[in-house]
């Protein structure tokens, strides 16, 4: 049993030297490993992989499924290691995850009410944090977690460019601004600065106590800018911080096919630009909008008429 254990720390090890975080897997896979030894084995077997995936009883079945994954990859790796380890079907536990096109798509409009509620936050330097943080969001479709990992180094304002380094996987990129999103995050620094002239940390956007923004803390205050910009009731449905960087990619897209690009040409750049592990992540946006679907369609049809 101890060569188990040994063996879901060496996994766990290889994998995080690879990029991934396996926050859950690194607390999980140990207490599977003991799941096993309390039942009296030594080895990984499909009846133990399951009984312990669906041990938290009246979770949903996503959840027993994604444990029963994290079983599927530590047992082909050990399988390596101990031929007696049987790696157990995903379809023991089968779950189809449905990714949902009901993203809430900001209009120029909204992103400035969303901007100018948050100049009405209390405090001099929450409001100018609050707004230039989601100009950012809107303006580059970065991910919240990147936006708020920022620190001052990161701002390359003499070539007009963010180095995100905390990436989701482990991955870095460097995003390109427009310059009135240069002269922004200037104007942000400024204030920053003269508000919090002691720095507590390299953080880019600070709170009122100079310290890093906490992504819960973000969200709370989101929600209030809803609600001060009258965007709560919207449909389909209530807007969300990501949508920001959905109505980007979105955006970014119907932009290209009305200039006539090849929008299948540029794709990875857009893949590239947002951070995405490959392209075909990207072609989600292809699908999420009515006016996209119908751009794209009416290419089609465009292309078809001139085949002989």
């Amino acid at each position: 049993m101890r060569d188990l254990r040994s063996a879901v720390d060496d996994y766990l090890t290889i994998r995080r030297r690879l990029g991934y975080k396996l926050e859950r897997e690194g607390s999980l896979l140990p207490e599977f490993a003991d799941f096993v030894e309390r039942e009296g084995s030594d080895v990984i077997t499909a009846r133990l992989a399951v009984a312990w995936a669906t041990r938290p009883v009246g979770e949903k079945r996503r959840w027993h499924a994604a444990r029963l994954g994290m079983v599927r990859r530590l047992a082909s790796f050990v399988r390596t290691l101990d031929p007696r380890t049987e790696v157990p079907s995903a379809e023991l536990l089968p779950y189809r995850h449905v990714r949902s096109s009901n993203a809430y798509l900001y209009s120029a409009a909204d992103v400035l009410a969303l901007m100018d509620a948050a100049r009405r936050f209390p405090g001099t330097l929450k409001r100018h944090t609050y707004a230039t943080l989601l100009g950012l969001l809107a303006t580059t479709g970065m991910r919240v977690g990147e936006a708020i990992a920022l620190d001052r180094g990161d701002f390359n304002e003499s070539e007009d460019l963010l180095v995100v380094r905390h990436a989701k996987f482990g991955k870095s990129r460097e995003v390109v601004l427009h310059p009135t999103t240069v002269a922004a995050l200037r104007a942000y620094a400024r204030v920053r600065d003269r508000a919090i002239p002691q720095t507590r940390g390299p953080s880019f956007f600070v709170s009122q106590s100079g310290t890093r923004l906490i992504y819960q803390n973000v969200h709370i205050a989101f929600l209030v800018l809803v609600r001060k910009a009258g965007l709560w009731e919207r449909r389909p449905r209530r807007p969300r911080i990501h949508d920001l960087r959905h109505s980007f990619a979105v955006r970014t897209l119907i932009d290209w096919y009305r200039e006539g690009v090849d929008v299948e040409a540029r794709l990875p750049r857009l893949s590239t630009y947002l951070g995405h592990v490959c392209p075909s992540t990207t072609y989600y946006y292809l699908s999420a909008a009515s006016e996209l679907v119908g751009l794209a369609a009416g290419r089609l049809e465009r292309a078809l008429g001139e085949l002989p």
